[in-house]
């Protein structure tokens, strides 16, 4: 059995290029950072965590609700081939019991803030809203969206940022978490305008007070689908 179930819908994809060197710290032992086109990503995504089931069952009032993270990409080799992945910097939800769940059973870096989201449909667009308070201070991400999805190419750069399939966290300097996600290949919108309004070193810490200033390298959104997260295992 899964250890999650559930459906990541509207998934808000602001993406960076940064330097390297300041996710090299954030790795976990075993691990290589990821490039596209000899970049390194960070990205800043907003979605929806919808029918959310642990091992099968539902968690009263922790069934729909919003996350806010920013995540990085890796990869590593196992059995001659390459595995993809992602690792979270903080993952932000507004449900206690999902934050105690991950941080002890996965050592994720997740907390709990208020947030809220909006989706509007408009003639010929739609627009969605993710909002979070950290320290009393609200953060947004809003996207403006044409209606009818389009297919992600293949080896785009919306490829490479969607299609990472594993997560890793340490679990302390000799051992790794490893979970896979499971997900089919997801659509896109095309944006047609966006507005971050985030406090970076707030959020996430100095080293990544430079994306207040940043201009994004890329945004788009994901219509999301069904996914599973299946157990970890530990890897030295």
């Amino acid at each position: 059995m899964s250890f999650l179930t559930a459906s990541w819908d509207n998934l808000a994809l602001i993406n960076y290029e940064i330097d390297s060197e300041i996710l090299k710290k954030h790795l976990p032992i075993g691990i290589e950072i990821d490039f596209w086109n000899s970049k390194c990503y960070v990205s800043l995504v907003g979605f929806q965590f919808n029918n959310t089931k642990i091992l099968g069952l539902k968690i009263p009032f922790h069934i729909n609700f919003e996350e806010v993270n920013l995540r990085f990409y890796v990869k590593r080799f196992e059995n001659g081939a390459w595995k993809r992945g992602v690792v979270f910097i903080k993952e932000i939800v507004p449900k206690p019991a999902i934050t105690f769940i991950a941080n002890t059973l996965y050592n994720e870096h997740y907390q709990t803030n208020r947030m809220n989201h909006s989706i509007t449909q408009n003639e010929g667009s739609k627009t969605f809203i993710y909002r979070w308070e950290n320290d009393k201070q609200w953060n947004s991400i809003a996207l403006e969206t044409k209606s009818n999805p389009i297919q992600i190419e293949l080896d785009s750069e919306a490829e490479f940022i969607t299609e990472h399939y594993f997560g890793y966290t340490s679990y302390n300097k000799k051992t790794t978490f490893e979970y896979e996600v499971t997900h089919p290949r997801w659509e896109q919108l095309e944006i047609i305008n966006y507005k971050i309004d985030v406090d970076f070193e707030n959020n996430y810490g100095k080293d990544f007070a430079f994306l207040n200033e940043s201009k994004p390298i890329s945004v788009f959104l994901a219509k999301g689908s069904k996914i599973t997260i299946e157990n970890k295992r530990k890897i030295k």
